[in-house]
């Protein structure tokens, strides 16, 4: 039992509904617009949880839609408490369980009111309107589907049976529960040892009831002294509120501690809030105690004396020294409770000692302490809500030691603590980096502890930054370890608006990137140029190109478009991978001379991407054909390799069709003609998706017999798959056969969509993981695969902050957290590597995808034509604060849209292998020739590696012979392939043939035939049939662009066969024509003199032409004579098989006994 000379707290029971009945709503709300009233003093909003404000309409939307479950078992969840921390518990759960409709919560509260801001209460003293308090209003409960949430009002919970699991109330009901969530709070503390403390005009600063009587109270007071007891967080409100009144004539605030806020601020601080506070007219008395309370004949206050002999008249006193928690039903009920201090005694999943019961809130003793703060109870039910719903998917989290962060204003004054705000008085609670260090034992410990007491106790390991301003009344005080990394926590008055970057930084605990002085007194800034390239930067591999190059061409004249840019210089012309950053410093250097610079997609469209997918996707257009006659320059014009792609990537992602369909197939690259990723001998890659970079034993067996059967060479990619090298054309098509046969599908590593996405093990595996990153990753990329964009995108699933995974530089990656998974977005490698940046924070799994699907649908929108995601940010007006207000609070009014149109893509999801191999047209166009069935093989000679072969290096020079002027001896026409091998496509088409030795391509575009040299001169690859065909109508000009480095070739007029940009390679034309005999004819020499020209085995590449980059390293390493080495195909076992060996053995039925493996 309590000691009557220690405080007890002020009893708040409920009372009975005047109605007689169990379910009293509150009176109806004003139709003033009051939840959206400007001008208020306190928000309400900042104590809901913002998606939970939205839940009305998404429970509409779902319920339309048919989405919202309807016959689920459901258990029943009961809150006792309808206070700040019950509704936190309660929005939370229903966020959460919207979808899934797995809980019915019934809420019992003992005020008359609804769930109200206890934060906000001074407020009422100024518009006296309960609803105006109100966290969400009446219509916002009884918008939840249909039986989820009911509740009680004016009704007290006097009994729990955890036996039965039933709880009992005032009014006789027994409400039976699931699972029992206490949140019953805290009573405010009134010291009844103190004589008097019973006196007419003694209150406590609690509830609404509390403001009530205090307002009537001191309207019966005009003109008399009124006092608060307490100097903390409390008390300055409950005086401002006094002071508000004005029927005091005078407030005083009465304050043990030598300075007020002694729990949050330090002596120094604390003092500069007294100074400020007394200048507004509070009148705050230090080092004071009351002793007794003095009183009239009628027991009314009349003053009060101090424990030093001081007296003090007054007319009213409020206390507000502190609270107790709430325990008396769980004590009742046998639940565990702390002896000291009070509180209901919870597990770090919020469980108390009774099966199926929780408790939450300031009525929760965590570790033997209760937090009188509300954060720490919303936190609390934060952790719950998302066990009960999440955690089949994550890891159940854990409450752990609380962020007791506070930023507020106080009667005016701007006043914030955050973080370990006593590290310099107290020692740090923890250090970033290491645990608490362990108490030592023994003789050394013994040793420190007498020197503590004949020394003192030695500073703590903080060192303090602080900066004082007594004109401005501004006061910081920073701590940091004592290396300056870390910042530990600190206190601000005057000038909080740091708070907001500070707390962060203390709770992510990384290191500091700048010194801690530069919080103080800021960064000293250099010159900054505007520019972070120096003009010798090298921005184009392929053809060194600086940027200082492209910079002059553009600013002598000699540039005015990005096409010129590309013939002048040869920039983007190699790989095309730095034309993003080449396109960028022609856009800048153009407006740094006040030049406008036009954003158009390329001569035959006006247009930007994004502006053509808007028209596209407006008008329905899904043809080529139809897009260039509704917005192109010249509606007849066949395009080039500029647009074409482009056209192709927006129709896809709009209406994913097939890309060989024959409407399709000019439109496409050499990799998304062909399903797969050309290589530099004119051989492909195969890659199946490996979603999420899991795979089984079976399919790895697969994958090693097609890799055998088709001598492929075989590596594992960044993205965690299995990448198989040098597969033929022709081979193409019976390799995918037996990889989907087993179960497998295309991997779309060739198309500008998905492509994978990276994980660590996370909780599949890993004891260090808190989420399942392997399963969310596998849902992901099987969500996302096939999906054009404009670029490429990669996405990555950490298990935990150890970022295993990368996700942190992908286009969109996640890393688990306690509450769910961070989302990132915008990162990349490649030639400009960019760190991602944090689009949401702690998103529980049930809400990642909807994310995701609005960021992609909105990058697929928005992005101009290969761009990345990194480069698509940078260039974001507002970058990730405006994404984050598309995405994440629909400002816009697009979500909804970006939504379904991600799930129409989804929907049409198919496997474009599959597809092939289902239609015999699209599969005769892997045949390596168009008029025969003979294959020319390898035109780069093989080099064995490791146990593999792979093409020998390319020689370091072009064919510089000029082929366009050869003189042939006699030429004569000659029937070389059948007409209907060619469609009559907008795009124009073109196929291969062979005649001896010499492979030749030939194209037909809009009923003209024209015929060239298969091979490029540049690299020597036999590839031109497979390049893009364009056109320039006005100048009457049509060319066909190499697929490797994008070398452009003229295929008709009196400059056919030139290169358009590298003057120094040329290409040799032919005359053709189709005949009525249904054959196209081609005049050429004779074939041993076509042959000695382009014959195909004259410019195979050899190995001895081109030389080992590592001869000189091999030499070094061998002479190092590295111990413990082996040959890569041997076995470390004495007398072991070895690769080979092994392998062939298995393959044999050797591995135990003939049968072969035994499953």
């Amino acid at each position: 039992m309590a000691s009557e000379t220690e405080p007890q707290p002020v009893m708040t029971p409920g009372v009975e509904p005047s109605s007689g009945e169990s379910h009293s709503p509150p009176a109806s709300l004003p139709n003033d617009g009051i939840w959206d009233r400007k001008g208020k003093n306190v928000s309400n909003s900042d104590w809901n949880d913002a998606e939970a404000n939205k839940l009305p309409e998404k429970v509409k939307e779902l319920d339309k839609k048919g989405e919202l479950p309807k016959d689920t078992e459901r258990k029943r969840v009961v809150v006792v408490g309808l206070g700040m921390v019950g509704i936190a518990f309660i929005e939370k759960l229903m966020k959460y369980d919207v979808k899934r409709r797995e809980y019915d919560v019934i809420v019992i509260g003992e005020e008359p009111h609804l769930a109200y801001n206890r934060v906000g209460l001074t407020s009422f003293f100024q518009h006296r309107e309960v609803e105006n308090l109100y966290l969400n209003p009446k219509e916002w409960y009884s918008s939840m589907p249909e039986g989820s949430l009911n509740y009680h009002l004016n009704t007290m919970v006097t009994e729990i049976n955890p036996q039965d699991k039933v709880v009992k109330t005032s009014s006789g009901q027994s409400v039976p529960y699931d699972i029992l969530v206490l949140a019953t709070g805290s009573d405010a503390v009134l010291p009844r040892h103190t004589p008097g403390h019973d006196a007419k005009g003694v209150f406590v600063y609690r509830t609404i009831d509390d403001l009530q009587k205090l307002i009537e109270f001191s309207s019966t007071r005009k003109g008399t002294t009124g006092a608060v007891v307490g100097g903390g967080l409390l008390g300055l409100e409950a005086a401002h509120a006094m002071m508000d009144l004005e029927d005091f004539a005078q407030v005083k605030l009465i304050e043990r501690n030598r300075w007020v806020l002694s729990r949050q601020l330090d002596g120094d601080a604390g003092g500069m809030v007294v100074e400020q506070v007394r200048a507004l007219g509070l009148d705050v008395m230090l080092s004071k105690r009351v002793g007794k309370i003095l009183t009239t004949d009628d027991n009314s206050v009349k003053g009060v004396v101090f424990e030093d002999g001081d007296e003090m008249e007054c007319a009213c006193i409020c206390f507000a020294i502190g609270i107790k928690a709430r325990d008396e039903l769980a004590r009742k009920a046998g639940i565990k409770c702390a002896d000291r201090g009070g509180g209901i005694v919870v597990a770090p999943d919020l469980a108390t000692s009774a099966p199926d019961i929780y408790a939450i809130g300031e009525c929760a003793s965590w570790e033997n302490q209760t937090f009188g703060l509300i954060a720490p109870g919303v936190e609390m039910a934060d952790v719950l809500a998302f066990n009960l719903t999440q955690a089949k998917a994550h890891s159940p989290r854990k409450f752990k030691r609380p962020d007791l962060s506070t930023k507020l204003k106080l009667l005016g004054v701007e006043v914030a603590s955050f973080g370990d705000f006593f590290a310099d008085r107290d020692g740090p609670k923890e250090m970033p980096g290491r645990q608490r260090a362990e108490k030592k034992e023994g003789i050394n410990g013994t040793r420190d502890k007498v020197k503590s007491l004949t020394d003192g106790p030695a500073p703590p390991p903080v060192k303090a930054l602080t900066y004082k301003d007594p004109f401005q009344q501004v006061y910081k005080k920073y701590i940091f370890t004592m290396d300056g990394k870390y910042l530990l926590g600190g206190m601000m008055i005057g000038d909080t608006k740091d708070y907001v970057k500070l707390v962060p930084m203390v709770k992510n605990q990384k290191q500091l990137e700048v010194p801690p002085s530069e919080f103080i007194v800021g960064a000293q800034k250099g010159d900054d140029d505007g520019d972070d390239l120096d003009d010798d930067t090298q921005i184009c591999s392929c053809h060194n190109v600086s940027k200082g190059d492209v910079v002059t061409s553009v600013k002598d004249g000699t540039c005015k478009s990005i096409g010129d840019v590309k013939s002048c210089t040869k920039a983007g012309t190699g790989c095309g991978g730095c034309m993003p950053l080449v396109q960028t410093i022609f856009n800048k250097t153009m407006s740094s001379m006040g030049q406008e610079v036009k954003n158009h997609l390329c001569p035959h469209f006006e247009h930007s991407r994004a502006d053509l997918w808007n028209i596209v996707y407006v008008k329905g257009l899904k043809e080529f054909a139809d897009v260039m006659k509704e917005c192109g320059t010249d509606p007849n014009s066949t395009g080039c390799e500029a647009c074409k792609p482009t056209i192709a990537s927006i129709i896809s992602s709009l209406f994913n069709k097939h890309l060989l369909d024959k409407e399709r197939r000019g439109l496409q690259e050499t990799n998304d003609r062909f399903l797969a990723n050309i290589q530099r001998n004119g051989t492909f890659s195969v890659i199946p998706r490996v979603s999420g970079g899991e795979i089984t034993p079976e399919k790895l067996i697969i994958i090693g017999m097609v890799a055998k059967k088709y001598n492929l060479y075989t590596k594992i990619t960044g993205g965690q798959r299995i990448d198989m090298f040098g597969a033929r054309k022709q081979d193409l098509p019976a390799i995918w056969q037996e990889l989907i046969d087993g179960g497998m599908e295309s991997g779309h590593a060739y198309a500008k969509s998905l492509r994978t996405v990276k994980s660590c093990v996370g909780t599949t595996w890993c004891r260090f993981g808190i989420g399942d990153s392997v399963g969310m990753a596998v849902r992901l990329e099987e969500r996302y695969k096939s999906i054009r964009s404009p670029h490429k995108i990669k996405g990555g699933v950490s298990g935990c902050v150890r970022e295993c995974a990368e996700a942190q530089n992908k286009d969109f990656g996640l890393i688990a957290t306690e509450k769910g998974f961070n989302i990132f977005v915008g990162g990349n490698g490649g030639a400009k590597p960019r760190h991602s940046e944090l689009l949401a924070k702690d998103v529980p799994p049930d809400d990642v995808v909807p994310i995701l699907d609005r960021y992609l649908a909105f990058y697929i929108r928005t992005a101009d034509k290969l761009q990345r995601t990194a480069r698509w940010m940078e260039n974001l007006p507002g970058g990730i604060k405006y994404l984050q207000e598309v995405i994440l609070e629909d400002k816009l009014g697009i979500s909804g849209e970006l939504e379904k149109q991600m799930e129409q893509l989804v929907g049409s999801f198919f496997c474009e292998w599959t597809e092939v191999l289902k239609d015999p047209a699209k599969k005769a166009w892997f045949n390596q020739f168009a008029n025969t069935d003979e294959t020319i093989n390898d035109t780069i000679e093989p080099t064995k590696e490791r146990e593999q072969e792979r093409p020998s290096y390319w020689p370091k020079d072009s064919v510089t012979e000029d082929f366009r002027g050869t003189k042939w001896t006699e030429l004569s026409w000659q029937p070389l392939v059948k007409a209907e091998e060619f469609k009559d496509a907008p795009t124009g088409d073109s196929r291969a043939i062979k005649r001896g030795d010499t492979q030749l391509a030939v194209f037909k575009v809009k009923g003209k035939w024209y015929c060239t040299q298969q091979m490029c001169p540049h690299k020597r690859a036999f590839v031109l049939s497979d390049g893009l065909i364009g056109d320039d109508i006005a100048n009457n000009k049509l060319w066909v662009s190499c697929p490797y480095h994008k070398r452009n070739y003229e295929l008709g007029g009196e400059n056919a066969g030139r290169c358009a940009n590298d003057e120094s390679v040329n290409i040799a034309t032919f005359p053709v024509e189709a005949r009525d005999d249904g054959w196209v004819y081609v005049k050429l020499p004779s074939v041993e003199e076509l042959d000695g020209v382009l014959g195909t085995e004259k410019f195979k590449i050899k190995k001895s032409e081109t030389t080992d980059p590592f001869e000189a390293l091999d030499r070094k390493l061998e002479a190092m004579k590295m111990k413990g080495r082996k040959g890569i195909a041997a076995s470390h076992l004495e007398g072991g098989l070895g690769q080979r060996g092994k392998a062939a053995m298995i393959l044999a039925g050797g591995e135990r006994g003939a049968g072969g493996l035994d499953w």
